[in-house]
């Protein structure tokens, strides 16, 4: 089934176009992808899908019956209610229906209602058809619902009370993702989702959209969230689209094979309008040939050249060098605690950094990563233990917040002043390769995006030359070909990497060594290969967790030894007594869930609900039965607590 159509759509900026005869299709179960350079106009695109900007033509068809969940990018949930009482307002139509089926209960009950049987069998349609809805639209599990996405955003250990308006913006975020979620769209539309979001809460959101009812249309730059989510590609270029089937990884291919197969026409094509331009220039002067090279010159006219292929959009180029290679020891981190305000957030941290590798701190929000990063630069004092650092280390930071940069300077300025005795056609030089040219160089830090202001940071960072690079989420804000340009730039390094990234295709790339924080606990655990290999000895840990748990339950659960035989004869007995009184009141519950089962089939028989005294019978039974089973229930509980 089709969800919607975009039909010839185009979009324009004051006079520049944005985006130019766009077409996309959405039909059910569709996982849709749009990537493409940023400025490409795929957050536009998405506004525009969701009714939040309008377009010069082209047109959007939809059923009236679909509907369309949009979340932002960096959208945070503004709300001075609970967390669990703004959650819940989702809910608001389960439980006016809930109020309608107990209403529905009072009329059955009301004399006047149970005495005129052509009112009771109207009541009753009404009542059975109500709590159909009710039960397929998901009433009886609405709170079961809510629970676990607050759970797999990681606000299982919050108090649900809390006021929204009292948390962080990251955690604000999350919320507007949950919400989004709980509402459960035809469309679920997503700008930028895996920000904010740590590894755990990656996994749990991949695991739940693979499982979502509806279309989802997407815009990430997270590789491996793309090739677990979608299985489709849309990809936006110089103002056009272009459809591609499968996960991101398969449109790598795609396009690959693409590009060569253009660029085998577009060489044949040179190849065949060289020859005829050649023949052209040779024949055209002599008379005796001058009517073929006539007819070559049309010939020539008439063809329908194709442009070069490729992508004229310029990535960006990175180079990180050094001035001076530092000692073997790096850092030593020596029994650190580390946090704000006196408050611990991890403590005991230790592990050494030595030149040449490239460390991965992981772990959930709140871990500490980027504190420890402060800390290790100065930024923030340690609370206990010692940072030392080996001989001539030479430290870059990359704050992911870019507090670093003066929002009053311009872009040049940004760079020339601190580096004042650089010549200024060299500024510019350097600005170039980072996609800023002619007049961007002019423009105030202010006025720059999220990923201009990130490639500004990535800028001044090459030139400190420093031998210890230490970043904080250096691929937030980057487009996947930016991306990849640091990715290599940063292989090609020759000193010594320290980084917080949720990226886990980047982390893949780069990591020598995975050190993983975790403040429910002192330490960390080091791992001495990529995420791959992180990931897999996660597993194996969790596995042999289990099997532990497993062999520690078995152990506990082996009967008393013999010389205690005598001792224990009485209570093996009594438990003999306890097990046969449960099995009997299982009999017992099973008897009853059958006369209830009987008795439901039985009422949604037309000649049985028309009957007023055997209707008012089998709901005599129901009532009779299911009062039974609550009081076997408390029994068979309280046996199982003995």
């Amino acid at each position: 089934m089709i969800l919607l159509q975009v039909q010839q759509l185009s979009k324009y900026f004051g006079a520049e176009l944005i985006l130019s005869n766009i077409k996309l299709e959405v039909q059910s179960g569709d996982r849709i992808a749009l990537v493409g350079r940023n400025g490409a106009g795929k957050s536009t695109l998405l506004k525009i899908i969701a009714g939040q900007l309008s377009h010069e033509s082209g047109s959007i068809i939809k059923p009236k019956d679909v509907t369309i969940g949009y979340l932002a990018q960096d959208t945070g949930l503004e709300s001075n209610l609970s967390i669990w009482d703004e959650m819940n307002s989702v809910f608001d139509h389960f439980r006016e229906m809930e109020q309608q089926l107990r209403s529905l209960e009072a009329d059955m009950a009301n004399p006047d209602v149970y005495d005129d049987p052509k009112l009771y069998e109207q009541v009753m349609t009404a009542y059975d058809q109500l709590q159909n809805e009710f039960k397929e639209a998901g009433g009886y599990q609405y709170e079961a619902d809510l629970r676990s996405i607050l759970h797999g955003f990681n606000f299982q250990d919050y108090d649900y009370d809390t006021r929204i308006s009292t948390l962080s913006g990251g955690q604000k975020t999350r919320l507007a993702l949950a919400k989004l979620l709980l509402t459960k769209p035809s469309i679920l539309i997503l700008d930028e989702p895996t920000n904010h979001l740590d590894i755990d809460t990656l996994s749990w959101l991949e695991h739940y959209l693979q499982g979502y009812s509806g279309a989802i249309l997407i815009v990430s730059h997270d590789r491996y969230f793309l090739d677990k989510t979608v299985n489709q590609v849309y990809e936006m270029s110089r103002n056009k689209i272009r459809k591609y089937a499968g996960n991101y990884s398969k449109y790598l291919i795609q396009k690959a094979d693409q590009y060569e197969r253009e660029m085998k026409q577009f060489e044949k094509q040179q190849e065949e309008t060289a020859k005829l331009e050649a023949f052209i220039q040779r024949n055209i002067a002599r008379a005796s040939t001058t009517k073929r090279a006539q007819s070559r010159r049309k010939q020539l006219d008439r063809m329908d050249l194709i442009k070069r292929p490729g992508n004229n959009e310029k990535p960006p180029s990175m180079l990180f060098d050094i001035d001076r290679q530092s000692g073997n020891e790096v850092l030593k981190i020596d029994s650190v605690s580390i946090g704000y305000d006196g408050q611990t957030i991890v403590s005991d941290l230790s592990f050494d950094v030595f030149r040449g590798e490239s460390i991965a701190l992981v772990g959930p929000n709140g871990a500490g990563k980027s504190t420890l990063l402060k800390s290790i630069t100065g930024a923030l004092p340690l609370l206990t233990g010692e940072i030392r650092q080996g001989a001539s280390v030479e430290i870059g930071y990359y704050d992911q917040e870019q507090s670093h940069l003066n929002q009053a300077k311009t872009v040049l300025a940004e760079l020339w002043d601190e580096y004042p005795v650089t010549q200024e056609k060299d500024i510019r030089t350097i600005l170039g390769t980072f996609l800023f040219s002619g007049d961007d160089v002019l423009k105030p830090v202010a006025a720059l995006s999220g990923g201009e202001k990130a490639r500004l940071a990535l800028a001044k960072l090459t030139m400190q030359k420093a031998n210890l690079l230490i970043l904080d989420e250096p691929t937030n804000h980057l487009d996947l070909d930016s991306k990849e340009v640091l990715e290599n730039a940063l292989i090609d390094y020759p000193g010594t990497l320290l980084f917080v990234s949720h990226d886990r295709y980047f982390i893949n790339r780069i990591a020598t060594q995975v050190v993983e924080l975790d403040k429910t606990k002192t330490g960390v655990t080091v791992y001495l290969g990529d995420y791959d290999y992180y990931v897999e000895k996660k597993n194996e840990q969790e596995e042999l967790a289990a099997l532990e748990t497993a062999n520690t339950i078995s152990t506990l659960a082996k009967p008393a030894a013999a010389d205690s035989y005598k001792t224990d004869k009485e209570q093996r007995k009594r438990d003999r007594q306890r097990l046969r009184r449960i099995e009997e009141i299982e009999l017992e519950i099973s008897g009853y869930e059958g006369i209830i089962t009987e008795a439901e089939r039985l009422l949604c028989l037309p000649e049985i609900y028309e009957d007023h005294s055997k209707s008012l019978e089998l709901h005599q039974q129901l009532e009779q039965s299911n009062s039974a089973i609550e009081l076997l229930m408390e029994e068979w509980e309280s046996l199982q607590d003995e």
